[in-house]
């Protein structure tokens, strides 16, 4: 069986898609996402409100969720929000089916899963969103960006990152998900593989002089979309800044200026 163009290592490289030449801080907007990792539900609804009207994407990752629960996704969405749900559903393929419809059913977005469930984890999930109208975009989750060659050598990988991610991507795109989560490190390989069409969202976003904290895979804004990314994830130089909005207008401006 011939191997797809867009599988092919010699695929050329491409770009995201550029924006039309519009409000360059609104393009910038649709591509932020805001990463409400923290404690309670009260301290993301409190950081929604105190970004209102700056910042439209949110992201409830599994601190937030396992304290609050789904109402916090009902909540965001009733302001309005559109909500990244990342809870890396990695299960039995008949399991992770079920958490993609229950996600779907809050009216996320996107929601994930763990590329390393295999094929048939990743069809089952890829098919559990054909009865939606609207589905979210299933993305897929190669690696974590925490993960450098130290690690993926203590977990027993006879592989570099960058190997491990391109053997998963190729392994999901073949089972129907154009969409991954991506260390800005893998942007520009798997934009080659997806092409045009895919869905690329990248955490381990810095701008210039912010603190790494626990991410080793990083990459500025403006890197991160030249590479290719289509969405970028920013939690703590905005969560933790004394003024969330103010921080996250300057990252903003420097997405629009990016793009």
């Amino acid at each position: 069986m011939p191997i797809p163009e867009r599988l092919n290592p010699t695929f050329k490289q491409q770009k995201a898609p550029k924006p039309p030449k519009s409000d360059s801080m609104e393009e910038a907007r649709k591509r932020l996402i805001v990463a409400l990792d923290v404690p309670t539900s009260a301290a993301a609804i409190d950081l929604a409100a105190r970004l209102e009207g700056v910042c439209t994407w949110f992201k409830v990752g599994m601190e937030l969720f396992t304290a609050a629960g789904p109402s916090v996704v009902e909540s965001l969405a009733a302001r309005g929000c559109s909500v990244f749900l990342d809870l890396k559903f990695h299960d039995i393929p008949n399991t992770v089916a079920g958490a993609v419809r229950s996600a779907a059913r809050l009216g996320v977005k996107m929601v994930n899963v763990h590329a390393g469930g295999g094929p048939v984890m990743l069809t089952a999930a890829r098919e559990a969103l054909a009865e939606f109208e609207n589905p979210p975009k299933l993305l897929a989750v190669t690696m974590l960006t925490s993960m450098d060659q130290a690690q993926t050598t203590a977990v027993g990988l006879n592989r570099t990152p960058a190997e491990q991610v391109e053997l998963l991507a190729r392994m999901s795109i073949e089972a129907g998900i154009n969409g991954f989560v991506c260390s800005p490190e893998e942007v520009a390989a798997l934009r080659s593989l997806t092409g045009p069409e895919g869905v690329l969202v990248t955490p381990g976003i810095r701008p210039a002089g912010a603190e790494l904290n626990d991410q080793s895979r990083i990459a500025t804004p403006a890197e991160a979309l030249r590479n290719g990314a289509s969405f970028l994830v920013v939690g703590r130089p905005i969560t933790q800044a004394e003024d969330p909005a103010k921080a996250a207008k300057a990252i903003l401006k420097e997405i629009a200026k990016a793009l």
